[in-house]
């Protein structure tokens, strides 16, 4: 199996495909029973069956649209990056690149041969049936990738004691949405999936189930911010009840919506938890007591000590149903900053400072 390089059909083709046609002389085969494997977020490898004719194939041409798009414009030179040429080499082929692949993206793409004529020009063949695929989350490589990136920025540590989540008053209540009733004392947080905002290649993104903390402090008096994007009643729990030695910690993501701000969303996974089996198997492990972002340590006199990162906001996310007996909910005093909720945000794709190297 050979790798073959795709080129810019730009620079590759002179005319428009219907052109060709209408002059193509002797027809050449078609692709038939298209085969798309070994899927990444900014790759996959194709292949495809011939009739007769193959000795006079020089190129294969292949129209990847995203499936959202209602209407693939094969081979208009204006409507790349989608449309790729490669020279024919032995199949199955690999494509790749991240100047046209998004991760977690579906596309549909049809094929056609081509054999390249002694004036330039092509002749080619008729188009094959459409086939579709997804492509897939970011990989370990690239959430490595994601990680380094969020190192360099997250800043000296500040220390803190509490997690807090603020909801309007009615999350609260007794019969609340996203609450159980265990008894008439009793009530509890429960996990749900995680939405879509952040990076497009997350592999938390809509399956991840868990509940939002946050924990960040004003710098000048060491407290939560009164201010809140999602409510004006805060539910407060001490830190040790969510964080400590039996507690894995996990990077999940680093983005930003076109702000200066920038979110690192780390996963908080009691040791052997569903959560902390869904994340072991997708998203890097952090030292819990050594990191860039959420540090939980123990002091001389056994008691746990814990600091956030300064400058990146951190939205924790843990993965088990918590107790409202456990905390406290209070009312606050500051404003609803609605422009601060990352709730389906999407992450702005031009930022050098939070994107990596492949589709956002």
């Amino acid at each position: 199996m050979t790798d073959s390089p795709v080129l810019d059909l730009k620079s590759r083709l002179r005319c428009d495909s219907e052109d060709l046609e209408s002059d193509s002389g002797e027809e050449l085969p078609v692709p038939q029973h298209i085969c798309i494997s070994h899927i990444t977020c900014d790759s996959f490898k194709i292949g495809w069956e011939l009739d007769t004719g193959c000795d006079r194939i020089t190129h294969y041409f292949i129209d990847l649209n995203k499936k959202e798009n209602a209407s693939s414009n094969k081979f208009k030179h204006k409507d790349v990056p989608t449309k790729l040429v490669a020279k024919a080499v032995r199949l199955p082929m690999t494509v790749r690149g991240h100047w046209f692949l998004s991760p977690r993206t579906q596309y549909t793409l049809s094929v056609q041969t081509a054999a390249k004529r002694p004036d330039g020009d092509y002749t080619v063949s008729k188009w094959s049936h459409s086939v579709e695929f997804d492509t897939a989350d970011y990989s370990s490589l690239h959430l490595t990738q994601l990680l380094q990136k969020a190192e360099a920025l997250a800043g000296r540590m500040l220390p803190f004691t509490v997690f807090y989540r603020n909801q309007q008053k009615e999350y609260f209540e007794d019969k609340g949405p996203l609450f159980c009733s265990r008894d008439a004392e009793c009530t509890r947080m429960l996990p749900c999936v995680k939405d879509v905002s952040g990076s497009h290649g997350s592999p938390i993104s809509s399956k991840l189930e868990g509940i939002f903390f946050s924990c960040n402090t004003e710098f000048n008096t060491g407290k939560p911010p009164q201010d809140s994007p999602y409510g004006p009643y805060r539910f407060q729990i001490q830190a040790e009840l969510l964080f400590n030695n039996n507690t894995n910690v996990y990077f999940g993501d680093f983005f930003c919506m076109y702000t200066s701000y920038h979110y690192v969303v780390v996963v908080l996974a009691p040791e052997g938890s569903k959560g902390d089996l869904f994340c072991k198997e997708r998203l890097p492990l952090l030292d819990r007591s050594s990191n860039a972002f959420l540090c939980c340590s123990e002091t001389d006199d056994g008691s746990l000590y814990f600091q956030h990162a300064q400058d990146v906001i951190l939205e924790v996310i843990y993965t088990e149903p918590v107790d409202l007996a456990l905390g406290t909910v209070t009312q606050i005093s500051g404003h609803q900053l609605m422009s601060l909720s990352t709730t389906n945000a999407k992450k702005d794709p031009s930022c050098k400072v939070c994107n990596i190297s492949v589709g956002r």
